[in-house]
């Protein structure tokens, strides 16, 4: 009787049936990991525009893209735009692009408030898992 090399047919379908057990759990949680991230990135570079509005606000200028050093779009955001004066409330605002469908084109948004000049993270992302600490999350 001749000795038998490799496996047979249902040694590998036990092996594709894990795969894919493996592969249904893993997709889904990285898909999240990769909203939680754009989101953390929206949110991170639009904070970073807060210090220049404020400036702006002090000194009682108009805040705008250009003075807040930021851009009119990048690789996290499809839009920034900045919204308000030097007397009412201001807003900075980011629409997510780049990103998972649970997350593209949600809008993350700074408010500052006139009287108290304090800063206010909120998103139309409705899955607060997604969000960090900082914005509701």
């Amino acid at each position: 009787m001749k000795n038998q090399k490799g496996f047979t047919l249902i040694e590998l379908m036990v092996v594709v049936a894990i795969i894919g057990i493996l592969a249904a759990i893993a997709i889904p949680q990285y898909t999240r990991y990769q909203a939680k991230s754009k989101v953390a990135a929206a949110v991170a570079e639009t904070s970073a525009m807060k210090v220049g509005v404020d400036d702006a606000v002090n000194s009682n200028t108009a805040p705008t893209l250009a003075l807040a050093g930021g851009a009119a779009s990048s690789a996290n955001c499809s839009a920034i735009a900045i919204a308000g004066s030097a007397t009412a409330n201001v807003t900075i605002t980011c629409t997510i692009t780049n990103a998972p469908s649970i997350v593209q084109g949600k809008n993350v948004v700074w408010t500052r408030t006139a009287d108290t000049g304090v800063w206010a993270c909120s998103s139309t992302v409705t899955d607060t898992t997604l969000l960090p600490k900082s914005c509701g999350g």
